[in-house]
């Protein structure tokens, strides 16, 4: 929501709201910046709203027993969801470029936006992460970017379906795989959402976002493992270090090569950089500008998030990983160099915990070795009335039986005090987890009491 109402603001719309977590007192810093740049924000009481005049936008975890849905029913204010108002105003750009998948979405709009930034082009972008590359003393949020309305980049979402609203000029397909949906329904919307893109970019290392490759009207491919694709990269150019990757890019339709210097690890990261070059290319951009782009490429917040390394060198890393996919690509990342692995996980919810429970603990036992160790804690729970009969204990058991360590302690604060107590020299501690802005405050917090 944050994002989406820096830009209506820079689009001239007047913007107020109100968030549970400010009246229960979280990352008060965020709200006081909010206040302090023009956004009026009330109490989540029903008191903002006072005219029928006015918009209400909630997202689809919005409940309508919260007091604003109410009252504005009362006053038969319109509402939009918060997709369709940022659908909307995606549509009415003449150039559009959506990012679609099951994972690596605001990591890929970030390197997007960076390559069209570096190229004079000024989009205005939405992100679901802080783009590091952006965030001045001015914008220490920057989430969103204000540039022209005509050039609209922005990460669509699958979990409530609203990627259907989306008709964009280039649409990226980067991955299918279980998250929020079934991969039957994930295989639809998918698939259409490839058929509305003038032109899509997909990768052919997801076989599930091949397949769906015919429902393109155009194309542009990529990635790592398929020679065949548009984008590629030469296999034996690949270097990979704790904290970047190097990587020769092929342009099989020209057939040019150009360096790759990332300054982030992993080969879901090399990905990410394919998608976005196939990207840049599909609107106009060179591929040598834009691998030489992403060399200042300075990540997002909450992606693979290095905090520091102590005086005793563990090192601690906050991460958005939250599903199979995500949690794997950070794991393995993770285990590309010497090191024990303490993951601490905090689900992003009961209900997602049931939905992919057992694949996140496949994916916890499978890629941690038997040194390592997975320690997670109660999920997220703000308030409502969702079901909360099953919690992170049956994934914990689930990890155990897959042959993995796993301990389940309910409050984050006996889980710092757990990871402190245990951890030694050379050890990587990740803190990982979706839906909560005080994960970083508790990643520092573990950082600022290791020896």
């Amino acid at each position: 929501m944050l994002p989406l109402a820096q830009i209506a603001r820079g689009l001239g719309y007047r913007v107020a709201g109100s968030d549970r977590s400010r009246d229960q007192g979280r990352t008060p810093e965020k709200f006081a910046w909010l206040e302090t740049n023009g956004f009026a924000l009330f109490p989540q009481d029903g008191s903002g709203i006072t005219s029928p005049d006015q918009v209400l936008i909630a997202s689809a975890a919005i409940e309508d027993s919260v007091p604003e849905v109410a009252r504005a029913r009362e006053l038969g204010c319109a509402r939009l969801s918060r997709a369709e108002l940022l659908s909307q105003l995606f549509n009415r750009a003449a150039f559009s470029i959506a990012v679609g998948g099951t994972s690596g979405k605001s990591t890929v709009t970030g390197m997007i936006a960076w390559i069209m930034h570096h190229a004079g082009r000024d989009p205005t972008v939405m992100n679901g992460a802080v783009m590091k590359n952006f965030i001045t003393p001015a914008d220490p949020l920057a989430s969103a970017k204000i540039g022209q309305a005509d050039l609209f980049v922005s990460e669509v979402d699958e979990s409530d379906g609203s990627i259907a609203l989306y008709r964009p000029t280039i649409g990226v397909l980067l991955n299918v795989s279980l998250d929020h949906k079934s991969i039957e329904e994930l295989r639809v919307l998918f698939g259409d959402y490839a058929a509305a893109s003038k032109t899509a970019v997909i990768n052919l290392d997801s076989p599930e976002a091949a397949a769906l490759a015919v429902r393109a009207r155009a194309k542009v491919t990529f990635g790592v493992t398929v020679p065949g694709a548009d984008i590629t990269v030469e296999p034996d150019s690949i270097e990979q270090g704790a904290f970047g990757i190097r990587a020769a890019v092929i342009d099989n339709r020209r057939r040019e090569a150009f360096p790759l210097i990332l300054p982030m690890p992993g080969l879901h990261n090399l990905s990410n950089a394919l998608a976005a070059i196939a990207t840049a290319s599909a609107a106009g951009v060179g591929v040598s500008q834009a691998a030489l782009a992403l060399r200042s490429f300075a990540g997002l917040a909450r992606r693979f998030d290095v905090i520091g390394t102590s005086a005793q060198g563990i090192t601690v890393i906050d991460d958005f990983g939250h599903n199979p996919e995500k949690c794997a690509a950070t794991l393995r990342t993770l285990k590309a160099t010497p090191g024990r692995v303490i993951a601490f996980f905090q689900p992003h919810g009961y209900g997602p915990l049931r939905q992919m429970g057992a694949e996140l603990a496949q994916t916890f036992a499978r890629e941690l070795g038997a040194d390592d160790l997975s320690i997670l804690c109660d999920p997220v729970y703000f308030g409502g009335t969702v079901d909360r009969s099953e919690g992170s204990e049956r994934i914990v058991q689930l990890i155990a039986q897959a042959g993995g360590k796993a301990e389940h302690i309910p409050t984050r604060e006996d889980c710092a005090q757990r990871i402190i107590a245990i951890a030694q020299r050379g050890d990587r501690i990740v803190v990982m987890g979706a839906r909560d802005d005080t994960l970083t405050q508790f990643a520092r917090s573990i950082f600022a009491r290791l020896p």
